[in-house]
């Protein structure tokens, strides 16, 4: 079963946002991280943000898991205010 990391995070501006899409279509990405997608939804009113790791298998969530913990803070979206993990039930794209 599918797993997901999910991230929330405040003081998330469209300078940081920007940026990240930058990295992000660059290629840049965190060295051993497993997952095989990430979206990254903004509210730039609220200056929040949510980020979705999904991840195959429990030990790529693992690894996933510690690598994104280890990251260095300003190389998170924003401050982290929170980290859950969700079994996938239904996966669907249109």
């Amino acid at each position: 079963m599918a797993l997901a990391r999910v991230v929330t995070f405040e003081g998330v501006d469209d300078a940081r946002i920007a940026q990240l899409k930058q990295n992000v279509e660059s290629g840049e990405r965190p060295e051993n991280l497993p997952a095989t997608e990430m979206i990254i939804l903004h509210d730039p009113e609220g200056q929040k943000s949510i980020a979705i790791m999904f991840f195959e298998n429990d030990a790529d969530y693992q690894q996933g898991h510690e690598v994104m913990d280890a990251m260095p803070t300003d190389d998170t979206p924003g401050k982290r205010t929170s980290v859950t993990r969700y079994d996938v039930a239904v996966r669907a794209t249109a």
